[in-house]
């Protein structure tokens, strides 16, 4: 069989492959959070969220609503540097934001069951 043939049977099994993928894990709920940040903001994403009272005042002062601290978990980055993340029972990291007109970083305390932002504030460029 020539090397031809041999790869259009490959990339048509390939195809069908794909295309069934498609079809079962449509409906579904799934996703490719690969990265560490995806990992992280999931992470947080999928627990109960709470406030620290200075980051509610924060958020009543600046009318931030929860629709936009929920743009900032899904398309924020994490800042490893800044962020503690060998602590044994609750990791704290720093998520900043400039995907909207404020530039807006959440300091978040990462435990098992719940996540809560310890602080926010405007980053100044």
């Amino acid at each position: 069989m020539k090397l031809a043939h041999r790869l259009g049977y490959y990339f048509s099994g390939f195809v069908i492959g794909i295309i069934i993928l498609f079809f079962f894990l449509s409906g579904k709920k799934t996703s490719c959070d690969y990265g560490p940040d995806a990992r992280v903001l999931k992470n947080i994403r999928t627990k109960k969220l709470d406030y620290s009272s200075n980051a509610a005042l924060f958020f009543q002062q600046n009318k931030i609503d929860s629709t936009s601290i929920y743009a900032v978990l899904t398309n924020g980055d994490v800042d490893f540097e800044e962020s503690i993340t060998d602590l044994d029972s609750c990791n704290i990291y720093v998520i900043n934001s400039d995907k909207e007109k404020k530039n807006l970083q959440l300091s978040i305390k990462n435990c098992d069951s719940i996540a809560t932002i310890e602080q926010a504030k405007f980053l100044t460029k």
